[in-house]
């Protein structure tokens, strides 16, 4: 069977099957290369992370905005880095990880909500690879209980992930946590103390994610908060064309799952 026909029979474009996505490894090396710089220079911006690199300024903003990556900013008083090195319990696999398909990379973080006088907490994960929100958890504390039901959330409709990224949060250090993800044979990775870009993923996601949603006393009531959540993730998983991926979500997940569909059945 040529191209042209198993198109035909997959009801997909012949150029599909030339599919590939377009998250570039190049473009993750410096991604890498920008975060490593960030560690030791927090208060950098484009500018200056582009003379250090010797490579053009747009370039490196292009990186950054593709990735979330947002440097610290001084309001108010000013920020101090620590002079005691903090100690990482893990590692930031990102830096040496490459997201290639589906469910191998996750990311995890959680938000807060103002909702009639009290905070309501939402946790999610995002697969790295299509930016799709795989699981989720809302509850009225950010409690370990919080982060842990998104993660049984992730697992229960996705295969579980080769490794999980997140911030060095209490939640996700907590014993209960780390033993969970042990037992699924997660392999954890983290971010650095002080270096919020390198979960910026999340950090993006959300700020759309709260514009989409509106004001949350809009609901009567934190059920019906908790449904209009739902259907804000459902349509930024789903609708919401993601400006990297020049699609939503799950539609380049597809895509990509019926390439790699084709590939095997070419090579056979």
């Amino acid at each position: 069977m040529n191209k042209k026909e198993l198109a035909k029979v997959l009801g997909v474009s012949r150029s599909l099957l030339y599919y590939q996505h377009k998250q570039k490894e190049k473009d993750w090396k410096l991604k890498q290369d920008i975060e490593k710089i960030l560690r030791e220079f927090p208060s950098y911006g484009h500018k200056r992370i582009a003379m250090h690199l010797k490579l053009n300024k747009k370039r490196i903003l292009r990186a950054m905005k593709l990735f979330g990556i947002k440097p610290y900013r001084r309001r108010g008083k000013k920020w101090r880095q620590s002079k005691k090195n903090p100690i990482i319990a893990f590692s930031n696999l990102l830096l040496i990880e490459f997201p290639k398909y589906l469910n191998q990379i996750w990311v995890s973080d959680f938000t807060y909500l103002s909702f009639k006088g009290r905070w309501i907490y939402l946790a999610t994960i995002m697969d790295l690879f299509n930016r799709e929100i795989v699981g989720f958890s809302i509850m009225t504390n950010h409690s370990t209980q919080l982060v842990i039901d998104a993660l049984l959330s992730a697992i229960n409709k996705h295969p579980i992930a080769y490794i999980l990224h997140s911030d060095q949060g209490s939640e996700y250090l907590s014993k209960d946590y780390i033993e969970l993800t042990n037992n699924l044979g997660i392999r954890l990775s983290m971010s650095a103390k002080g270096s919020p870009w390198e979960n910026g993923y999340q950090e993006s996601f959300y700020s759309q994610f709260k514009v989409d949603l509106g004001d949350p006393n809009r609901s009567d009531s934190l059920g019906e908060l908790v449904y209009e959540i739902y259907q804000t993730i459902h349509k930024y998983n789903n609708e919401r064309i993601h400006t990297t991926l020049k699609m939503s979500p799950t539609i380049y997940a597809n895509q990509f799952l019926i390439s790699e569909f084709v590939s095997n059945k070419m090579g056979t």
